[in-house]
């Protein structure tokens, strides 16, 4: 099993070969302008934005034609700002399923792909994830062969509302900034407004894997939503929720909503655990949300993956069902 440290270690001797490849490490400087595309167009260069990414690196981008994004809704958000990719990892054409031309490079797994292939992309610009444990040393490493590698961190539309933004800046298409950007934030708005007043539910949020099942509280993606709509999510006051989710604490909550999204690529595994080991309790029938069929398995494409511009449809769909089943 491939372990960070291990992880780290391999990137260091990745590093350090592909500097006999392209010279030392202090003059493996890639000229992005001299690359052609990869439909054979000559490269050409961008206004430039400068920005400071989630892990604090300076950026400058002068040129973004040739971008490889390592994770699928960065992709999708690239994509989303007029952008074009000549490199993705594969959860682009399985969670998010983008249409990408068959020039687009698959570089594997977004928590292992090839550094060996990212490099002999030659890309002006590697967008990464800094909550993935993988990537915040393989940004480092990147850049340190000269590549410029950019961290973001998205958590809550506002998170995406600023990378479109800085995306958009470096495409020079304002446009799209409304249009999947600023249109977005006025769905949003309009589902929150459809929830003041009304009678806070109190929630259980849970995310489903094959081998597991855990409570999520209010600082995951999906509770920031929840909390934004005025949902009382049970994890925000039980701790040991987050790492033990019994029957007798969902038992003493007793939610008006049990809400469950599932991750990974069987999904009837993850939903038959926890037929098994919570739902075959006894008491399970007695629960009010179970009695009132306010059990819901929602969809992953809304709250397990990134919305992006989808995110006003995610906040819609939360107010139609807590406030107007």
């Amino acid at each position: 099993m491939l372990t960070v440290k291990n992880y780290i270690r391999r990137i260091i001797v990745s590093v350090l070969c592909l500097s006999l490849i392209f010279g030392s490490l202090t003059s493996c400087k890639i000229n992005s302008s001299q690359v052609p595309t990869s439909s054979g167009d000559s490269q050409t260069s961008v206004k430039s934005t400068t920005f400071t990414d989630a892990i604090g690196n300076k950026v400058e981008v002068t040129s973004a034609k040739r971008v490889i994004a390592l994770m699928g809704s960065f992709a999708e958000t690239w994509l989303n700002a007029g952008g074009t990719l000549v490199g993705v990892t594969s959860d682009a054409y399985t969670g998010h399923q983008l249409n990408l031309s068959k020039d687009v490079v698959n570089l594997g797994l977004y928590t292992n792909p090839s550094m060996e292939k990212i490099i002999s992309l030659k890309p002006d610009l590697v967008i990464l994830s800094a909550d993935t444990a993988e990537h915040v040393p393989l940004c480092k490493a990147l850049r340190k062969v000269g590549l410029n590698a950019v961290c973001f961190k998205v958590n809550t539309f506002s998170d995406y509302l600023n990378m479109l933004q800085i995306c958009t800046q470096i495409t020079e298409r304002t446009d799209l900034y409304e249009k999947n950007g600023t249109a977005i934030k006025k769905q949003i708005d309009t589902a929150i407004a459809g929830a003041k007043g009304k009678k806070s539910p109190i929630v259980l949020f849970i995310r489903a894997y094959s081998s597991g099942y855990k409570a999520l509280n209010s600082s995951s993606m999906t509770g920031v939503m929840l909390k934004d709509l005025g949902a009382e999510n049970i994890a925000d006051n039980d701790k040991n929720l987050l790492d033990n989710l019994s029957m007798d604490a969902i038992i003493e909550r007793d939610p008006d909503y049990i809400l469950v999204v599932t991750m990974g690529s069987n999904e009837a595994k993850a939903l038959d655990l926890i037929d098994k080991q919570l739902k075959s309790n006894s008491a399970w029938v007695g629960l009010k949300a179970v009695k009132n069929n306010k059990y819901y398995v929602i969809p992953r494409d809304l709250f397990h993956y990134k919305p992006n511009a989808r995110w006003g449809e995610s906040y819609e769909y939360l107010t139609k069902l807590l406030y107007e089943n």
